[in-house]
Formats: C-alpha cells, sequence, structure tokens
C-alpha cells in the first residue's frame, strides 16, 4: 500500500478555552487551560494513520519536553518518525489557541523548530509511486517546493494545503496535484469566492488538477474538471480546531488506500465533521470505522 508522507511543522497547541474570542486592548481570563500536540503537518499525519494509511512524519523538533511530547504522540498514532530531526537550536513550535463558546477560534504561532526545516531534510525521504505527500505553509517554501517537485518527480499525488496564505509562493504550483483551500484562502490565493464558476476558473487560472475548497459547516466543494458539492453534516460541535487538518489527512489517507477523488473527498469531509465534536486537534481525530459509520 502506498504510503502518506506528511512533512513540515509540529507544534504543542496551548489551548484557552474562553467564553468570547478577546477584543484588540481587552484582557478577559480563561475558563481552562490545556496543552495538546498539534501543527498542521503532524495532525495531517496523525489524521492519516487514523484512517488506516501507512504513514511517515518529516519535520523538526527541540531537544525539550514538548519535543518529546510530540514524538510520542506521533508515535502511539502509528506514525513512522525515522525522518524527524532533532534540534537544540530553537524551542519545538507551540501555537496559543482561544476557542469561545461558539467554538470558533483564534490561533498564534510561534515557529520554533519548524523554521529549521531544511532541504537537506528531504535527502533520506523516499517518494515512491502512488504514495501522497502532504504540504503546508508552516515551513520554509524552499522546503514546500523541493518537496513538491521531489514527490511529483517519484509519481507521488502532491496535495498542498494553501495555510497559511502568507509567504504563499504560487511557483511550487506546476508540482502540485491537489490544492486544497478554504474560502478565505481562495479569495486571498485567487480572487475568487465559493460559487462553482468561480471555483472553476480558479482551478484553471491556478493550473492543478484539482481544487478543493472546505466550507466548514457547510461542507465542502472540489473541481477536479466538473464541480461537486458535498453538504456537511450535522454534529454537536465542540471545538473547531484542527478541522482542516483532518479533512486534509483523511484526503490523502483516501487516495492512499485507493479511493478515488470523490470518495476520499467524502470520507474527509465526515472525518472533519467528527473531529469537532471533541476538544483539540489531534485528539479529536476519528478512525476509519467511525467515518464508516457515519456514512453509513
Amino acid at each position: 500500500m502506498p504510503d502518506v508522507v506528511a512533512i513540515g511543522s509540529a507544534n504543542v497547541d496551548v489551548i484557552f478555552r474562553v467564553a468570547r474570542l478577546v477584543a484588540p486592548g481587552e484582557t478577559i481570563s480563561a475558563r481552562e487551560v490545556s496543552q495538546a500536540p498539534g501543527g498542521k503537518s503532524a495532525n495531517q499525519a496523525v489524521a492519516a494513520a487514523r484512517m488506516g494509511a501507512p504513514t511517515r512524519f518529516v519535520g523538526c523538533l527541540g531537544d525539550d519536553g514538548h519535543g518529546g511530547l510530540l514524538r510520542d504522540a506521533l508515535r502511539d498514532a502509528g506514525v513512522d518518525t525515522s525522518a524527524v530531526r532533532i534540534s537544540g537550536a530553537a524551542p519545538t513550535g507551540s501555537a496559543f489557541i482561544c476557542v469561545d463558546d461558539d467554538s470558533e477560534n483564534t490561533i498564534v504561532l510561534a515557529t520554533g523548530t519548524n523554521a529549521l526545516l531544511d532541504v537537506r531534510d528531504l535527502d533520506g525521504v523516499c517518494f515512491g509511486r502512488g504514495d501522497v505527500v502532504t504540504l503546508c505553509g508552516e515551513t520554509p517554501p524552499a522546503v514546500v517546493a523541493e518537496a513538491a517537485r521531489r514527490g511529483s518527480d517519484g509519481g507521488a499525488i502532491v496535495i498542498l494545503n494553501g495555510s497559511p496564505v502568507e509567504g504563499f509562493d504560487a511557483a511550487v504550483l506546476p508540482w502540485v496535484d491537489v490544492l486544497v483551500v478554504n474560502t478565505g484562502e481562495l479569495r486571498a490565493l485567487a480572487n475568487a469566492d465559493a460559487s462553482d464558476g468561480s471555483i472553476h476558473d480558479a482551478r484553471e487560472r491556478l493550473g492543478v488538477d484539482a481544487l478543493i475548497v472546505t466550507l466548514g459547516a457547510a461542507g465542502v466543494v472540489c473541481d477536479a474538471g466538473t464541480v461537486v458539492r458535498l453538504p456537511g453534516h450535522a454534529v454537536d460541535a465542540v471545538d473547531t480546531t484542527g478541522c482542516g487538518d483532518a479533512f486534509l489527512g483523511a484526503l490523502a489517507a483516501g487516495l492512499a488506500t485507493g479511493h478515488d477523488l470523490r470518495d476520499a473527498v467524502g470520507r474527509a469531509n465526515a472525518a472533519a465533521a467528527l473531529a469537532a465534536t471533541a476538544l483539540g486537534a489531534q485528539p479529536s481525530y476519528p478512525t476509519a470505522s467511525s467515518v464508516d459509520e457515519l456514512l453509513a
């Protein structure tokens, strides 16, 4: 079976539960504070592994307690961490997340060792035909571009999560098969809205085989030549943190385990909905059997 190869960021999430999101210049008290493993790429790796795909993670962690927490969480989820580099040059990345009573969130990132990930960290990574490579913008653009190129040259399916949009480099797109964005990222990257025609035109301008736009609770839109809309699933949302990563990891797992794009998107849509029903990112990610049950 092909592997999912998640390349990029890992952070420890420090989560503050608040009644409402703080306004500029305001101080409010948190009802609860917790920490959990996170980071977009590490999240995607855990989500893919939970969905039954053989998964490898490539990243850089600090030689500190947070680095150990993240490494243990990846291994506990069944993710291969042999390509993880440990560095004492910076602390492990972290994210400070506020979640309000409406399950909305704000996130502040401290990049840490994620910024130290280097093209040389890819030298021992094998990209096989049929593998699925997941990338995001939380690591240096040169690493993203080189990983996309090597993955494409090796016959892998390359998925790019266009988040965060700050520093996004369109030069990577010729090696990208599937671009996944939310509506805000779609607007920023392609000056497009979530209508069928606008998404179709955006995909053609961006030059990717498939453009997937996540709509939160409203579901997802996929254009791979024809626009397909899938509605969201009605769930009791607790925390939407990391739901986009649950979607992308489950999408990668679906493609790696033999599903076509339409089925993989449907499974990812269900996985993201289930991820909203529990607090935190990685701890909320569902198994393949949970997704099967929701889709039954």
